[in-house]
């Protein structure tokens, strides 16, 4: 082989190269711009103030969790309603994509619509539910929602599919919330949802959350939620606020080891008792 054969080949491979690195670059800048946009697309979805009312804390924790292009559909909301109660949601959908943030604020816009027209949970979730089938999307979702009257301190909750959440109240009791609930959103029609009745009563606290938050590789469900359920436990009868008790459960989450979004709704109760 003759030397200028030899640089001809070396030249042609170098040039080779430097095509396929360009290609390669040009790629994970596009990557790069696919997760800054689902990213944005999720964050802008999400709420910002919570509703304040008088001797009630409504206080959130989110942590978005993304590898490449998974971006989760977690959501979490609260709003006042037209009957002067607060709506409060929480939520995660199928997928880790932007389709899957984009239906992500899908459901949460019509929890907030047909709050409008119904506030009751049940009937709200099955509402919700038949809208998000003639949407056909493809896509489904877990939802927990709750009704606080904070004229009364009474809880309604109604859940979809929705991991339970957890209560406790000032004088050391703690657990998981035992309602009955109904199948996640956007899979049948003619869905029913039971609606349970809770009292938030004072230093009381109750915690939505999803399943990022208790349960991955290095934590099953039942020890994720036992988890909370002691820290709410301790909250309560310390008399930590709202914000405190959020930020210690999105902490605990990094013992989960998951690659999902955690997030995490916690509303307590902390003036006198409301009359019954």
């Amino acid at each position: 082989m003759s030397r200028k054969r030899s640089t001809d080949e070396a030249d042609e491979l170098l040039a080779r190269l430097r095509t396929l690195t360009a290609q390669v670059r040009e790629q994970a800048e596009l990557q790069r711009s696919l997760v800054e946009l689902a990213v944005a697309l999720q964050r802008g979805m999400l709420p910002g103030d919570m509703p304040d009312a008088p001797g009630f804390d409504v206080a959130v924790q989110y942590s978005p969790a993304f590898h490449g292009l998974n971006v989760g559909g977690d959501w979490y909301d609260a709003f006042w309603m037209p009957d002067g109660r607060i709506g409060l949601s929480i939520g995660d959908v199928q997928g880790h994509n932007i389709e899957a943030a984009a239906f992500m604020g899908q459901v949460r816009v019509g929890l907030r619509a047909l709050a409008s027209v119904t506030s009751e949970p049940g009937e709200l979730l099955s509402r919700t539910n038949d809208l998000l089938l003639s949407l056909g999307a493809g896509l489904f979702a877990t939802c927990t929602f709750m009704r606080l009257d904070p004229s009364t301190g009474v809880l309604e909750s109604a859940r979809a599919g929705h991991i339970p959440c957890v209560w406790a109240t000032a004088d050391g009791k703690s657990g998981i919330a035992e309602d009955e609930g109904g199948p996640p959103l956007g899979i049948d029609g003619g869905q029913d949802y039971p609606v349970t009745r809770y009292r938030l009563s004072t230093g009381g606290v109750f915690v939505l959350l999803t399943d990022g938050v208790v349960e991955g590789p290095s934590l099953s469900l039942d020890e994720g939620l036992d988890q909370v359920v002691r820290l709410a436990g301790v909250a309560a009868v310390a008399g930590m606020d709202a914000g405190s008790l959020a930020a210690a459960v999105i902490k605990g989450a990094e013992r989960v080891g998951h690659e999902d979004d955690a997030a995490v709704l916690v509303v307590g109760h902390a003036e006198t008792d409301l009359r019954r």
